[in-house]
């Protein structure tokens, strides 16, 4: 009887083994895919279907992403990442990415994508206010960087933490560079959120959708397809605004881990999110896919006019790259 339990034992365990080892054939880990930012929830579904490879969302933010990535260097966890492109030359830069060309490579322009393939441009957005009308209470939309100075806004404005995460540092270059700064000077972006402190805004470190929606918080630094998918997709109340004095349109891209436990299936997912219907999961949540020429006509028309985007200049990648760590430390130190 003994023997007979120990060979069901033993039996129970292999087939446990073998469904594990399965799972883990059919599985990809991505750092910085969390589902509530720019409809990733929808493109995890579509991997797993089209694929048959499950990646699980992650919550965290560039930043944090890099971190752990360099931290588990010699033992990667992960199999890709999604980060803003600033972290993506960095982490290129720290070894912790490998070169991998996905099948739309040739259809990815020049300077959206590093020539060896260690991160390539997935899709872009635009910076600006995505606003809670409701939560405004009858206070004026704001629609300029100084506008947010203003006393009446004081406990409304949340922005995300710029020495953590791209969206936060990309909203302190768009300021800067609004304001008369360079990438060689940020004062005017650190007199400005020095200034800033004044109206109490709420800096948290990770996507903060949800609690736009909730009304908690009433005007957030973000990029244009949250707030347009928020509108159209979720109804609510909420306007964006690309500042008078300017902002940055900025791309989003995506790597092969170096070494990644899953290499082949994170390759799928690669080739997937460029591909046709990868893209166009991308342009039906309001960004801009990095192989499309244009978003398709219906979703264009939900978009701010041609006028208000003239606003939003690129910058040079690799230099706003490299002032980061720089400008992460300052603002440390002088503002938070």
């Amino acid at each position: 009887m003994k023997a007979w339990m120990n060979k069901v034992l033993h039996i129970g365990l292999l087939g446990l083994a073998l469904t594990s080892t399965v799972a883990m054939a059919q599985s990809a880990i991505c750092y910085n895919c969390p589902p509530e930012w720019a409809d990733w929830g929808s493109q995890l579904k579509a991997i797993k279907s089209k694929t048959g490879v499950t990646v699980p969302p992650d919550n965290k933010n560039s930043g944090q992403a890099l971190a752990q990535l360099v931290a588990e260097k010699n033992s990667p966890v992960a199999d890709v990442t999604y980060l803003g492109v600033t972290f993506g030359i960095q982490a290129a830069a720290d070894g912790v990415v490998a070169p991998f060309k996905p099948a739309a490579w040739n259809d990815i322009p020049d300077g959206l994508k590093d020539p060896a393939g260690q991160w390539f441009t997935i899709h872009s957005g635009t910076l600006g206010f995505m606003v809670n009308v409701d939560a405004l209470k009858g206070k004026p939309v704001p629609q300029s960087w100084a506008d947010l100075l203003k006393p009446e806004y004081k406990g409304l404005i949340g922005y995300l933490d710029p020495a953590s995460a791209f969206v936060g540092y990309v909203g302190a270059v768009a300021i800067n560079q609004a304001r008369g700064g360079s990438l060689d000077n940020f004062g005017p972006a650190i007199e400005y959120f020095t200034a800033l402190k004044t109206n109490e805004p709420i800096v948290p470190k990770q996507t903060s959708y949800a609690r736009v929606l909730s009304g908690e918080i009433a005007i957030l630094l973000d990029y244009d397809f949250n707030a347009y998918r928020a509108k159209y997709k979720d109804k609510a109340n909420i306007a964006f605004v690309i500042p008078a004095e300017g902002t940055l349109v900025v791309p989003y891209v995506m790597s092969l881990v170096n070494k990644g436990p899953n290499a082949e299936n994170g390759k799928k997912v690669l080739d997937f999110v460029l591909s046709d219907e990868g893209q166009a999961i991308w342009a039906n949540a309001y960004l801009r896919p990095v192989r499309a020429s244009a978003v398709p006509a219906e979703v264009q028309a939900r978009f701010l006019p041609a006028i208000d985007y003239a606003r939003a200049k690129t910058v040079d990648y690799a230099q706003m790259a490299k002032a980061q760590k720089a400008f992460s430390e300052r603002y440390l130190k002088d503002v938070q």
